[in-house]
């Protein structure tokens, strides 16, 4: 507790503080006024040469935004690239809600009292009083406008005046888009009612009718008062507090509304529409051209803006993933409303990362439909938030996430893949950054660029683009690409040397393996293997010590585990197991017993020093296979007439044997591979 005053210094307070409070804010006041001039004056002096670079920057939008991308290469914060490009996502939508009101003339059937308002079984009683009460004091200064009106026929024209100025704000709030689209005329089936509505209640009876009459005949007026029911049951415990919304009788009309609206909607607006079979691009340009679409497109909005609201509600998966599969038959209404779709690609993102696995192919579903059947515009969107997204949900790897983990590399793999030469620079970009921060580590050596490196983010941000120019180099020319981050893993390799870093180091060679699989293209991985077996073998193990390696979920291993018998020897093992993938993808190539030369000597010297008997059998067979590999390309090279000058000839050599798997060498297969489920398949 604070020291009290005590009574002099209590005085001096009392006496000087409020004059000397006065006095300062006097004087703020005073350099406000003197200084702001000359602030002013300043800022009209370089108004002329602010506004000449303005229009030099308008002129040159395109390298203004090549400039920005460049400058993200050099930020080593990960988690900032392409956050310059995410403000049209965090937009609102427009402050005109876009929803459509019930038709009063549509008819309500009602029931018996145990069926009315499921509000009268509620056990929120507090809540239900305060309604009520503010239901009678409306109902109450109704009648005294009533009454008023019929006393004073000038405050009755007066009021009919204001109301028809109402509705007309009214329907072209409803009408108006974010786009400013021209569409806005006035339609008697969707205008707000006259009447209150707040009295009438959603029964079975009167949802059945509703659901038979669109059904049977589909018209505006039904479907008007359809979805103004739909509205209310996505809203439903959310804006509870607005008087004039829809009342529901009970849980199986709240559940039946939903279910028909959801599953029904998009075959009514194709028949209103008069759209048969699937909707494309070019057919959604044609159909908002009809004249039935000016009708029909505030009902259409009213439908996708009351579904995402309520998608974007926390409830059970089931319910989510259902709302999304029957948007996703919709998909191409969104193209009509961008700000709305820019709203689902945003909701769609978030669930696709953050949700189970059944979720999360659905929201990928509607992502993938989005970037391929959209404009290029919603490309952009979708692969610069899949990779934010991707970002900030792969820092952290252990058996729980590892599928998921996967699962969203390959959703980012085929977004990417749609459009290559639109998402090359991207990925450009990125690879950039992440080569400017190994950069800037092997510069400093410090512990937190250090750091950086040897995390989950930034080795998965690298993997994913190994797995895109895997999938894509055969097809499209991404050699830069390819090469620049072999010098990335490279660098990653040699960077961190040290035993604690082994997972890492294996990771590394296993990406090298992978893309020189893909490539074709030659990658020596014996130097980065042979530096770990002779390090292991050269250390006292404790045989005493046994404990399990969790290799899959580690980058960095624990100071206690580095003399542990079962470190050692999954160490060894993972690396004669790369070693052998990377003899087994170039079994067949006519250079082969020049490429194992070097590997076999240091095998031999690595087998003879080893005392672990189980290491012992896997690196005999090993050199053994590897071996009569040589001899048998040797002897097929002794068949031959060209010289190694013929490339077409050498690229063509054993195509046959390779064909058929004739080769003695085939893969090495191992009792334990700690690294089949951390990797991407080969």
């Amino acid at each position: 507790m604070a020291k009290r005053l005590g009574k002099k210094a209590r005085k001096f307070a009392k006496k000087n503080l409020p004059s000397v409070m006065k006095k300062q804010r006097k004087l703020n006041s005073m350099f406000k006024k003197k200084f702001a001039p000359r602030r002013l004056k300043v800022s009209n002096e370089v108004s002329l040469e602010e506004s000449n670079k303005l229009k030099n920057v308008q002129q040159t939008h395109g390298d203004l935004k090549g400039m920005i991308l460049d400058e993200a290469v050099y930020n080593n914060d990960l988690g900032d690239l392409f956050h310059q490009d995410d403000y049209d996502l965090d937009e609102d939508v427009s402050v005109s809600d876009g929803y459509i009101s019930e038709d009063p003339e549509c008819p309500y059937i009602s029931e018996s009292e145990d069926e009315i308002c499921s509000e009268e079984k509620s056990d929120d009683v507090p809540t239900l009083l305060q309604n009520r009460e503010i239901y009678q004091e409306i109902a109450k200064q109704k009648r005294k406008l009533d009454k008023l009106c019929v006393k004073d026929p000038q405050f009755s024209k007066f009021l009919e005046s204001r109301r028809s100025d109402f509705y007309k704000s009214k329907s072209e709030e409803i009408y108006s888009d974010e786009e400013g689209d021209a569409n806005s005329a006035d339609d008697d089936g969707i205008r707000e009612s006259e009447t209150s509505l707040s009295g009438k209640v959603l029964t079975s009876s009167t949802l059945d009718v509703w659901c038979w009459m669109v059904m049977e005949q589909p018209n505006i007026s039904t479907l008007s008062s359809l979805l103004y029911g739909f509205r209310a049951a996505c809203h439903y415990g959310v804006d509870s507090d607005e008087v004039s919304q829809q009342k529901i009788a009970n849980r199986e009309v709240f559940s039946k509304l939903l279910t028909f609206v959801l599953q029904e909607t998009h075959g009514i607006f194709c028949r209103l529409l008069g759209i048969s079979g699937s909707i494309n691009k070019e057919n959604m340009l044609k159909t908002t051209k009809k004249s039935e679409w000016k009708s029909v497109r505030p009902l259409i909005k009213s439908y996708l803006r009351s579904s995402l609201f309520l998608l974007n509600q926390e409830m059970d998966n089931q319910i989510l993933m259902f709302v999304i599969s029957q948007l996703r038959l919709s998909i191409i209404f969104f193209a009509a409303f961008p700000s709305l779709a820019k709203r689902l690609i945003k909701r769609s993102i978030h669930l696709w990362a953050t949700g189970d696995e059944n979720l999360c192919a659905c929201s990928f579903f509607i992502i993938r439909d989005i970037a391929s059947k959209f404009s290029s515009d919603y490309l952009d969107i979708c692969l610069m938030r899949t990779y934010r997204a991707f970002m900030a949900n792969c820092k952290f790897m252990d058996p729980t996430n590892l599928k998921h983990i996967k699962f969203l590399m390959h959703s980012i793999v085929e977004i990417y893949s749609l459009d290559i030469q639109k998402s090359y620079q991207k990925v450009l970009v990125s690879v950039q950054q992440l080569a400017s921060i190994l950069r800037q580590a092997l510069k400093t050596k410090k512990k937190e660029e250090l750091k950086k490196i040897h995390s989950w983010q930034y080795i998965n941000c690298i993997s994913v683009w190994v797995e895109f120019v895997s999938c894509n180099f055969k097809n499209y020319d991404l050699q830069p690409l390819l090469v620049l981050i072999i010098e990335i893993i490279r660098g990653i390799a040699h960077l961190f040397s040290g035993s604690r870093y082994l997972p890492l180091r294996f990771k590394c060679v296993k990406i090298l393996n992978q893309l020189s699989l893909a490539s074709g293209i030659f990658i020596p991985i014996a130097s980065l293997l042979f530096d770990c077996v002779e390090h292991r073998g050269n250390i006292d193990v404790d045989r005493t010590q046994r404990s399990h390696v969790d290799f899959f979920s580690l980058l960095k291993v624990p100071k206690q585990l580095l003399k542990s018998q079962d470190f050692h020897e999954e160490s060894i093992l993972t690396a004669i197991q790369l070693l052998s993938e990377h003899f087994s993808q170039w079994s067949y190539h006519i250079s082969f017993p020049e490429l194992t030369t070097i590997p076999l000597i240091l095998l031999k010297r690595f087998h003879e020093n080893t005392t672990l008997e189980s290491v012992r059998r896997t690196v005999k067979r090993l050199m053994d296979q590897a071996q009569q590999n040589s001899d048998f390309i040797q002897r097929k090279r002794d068949e031959v007439s060209f010289s190694p000058k013929d490339q077409s000839s050498v690229d063509s050599f054993l195509q046959l044997e390779k064909n058929d798997r004739g080769a003695p060498f085939g893969h090495h297969i191992m009792s334990s591979n700690p690294w089949e489920e951390v990797m991407i398949p080969v």
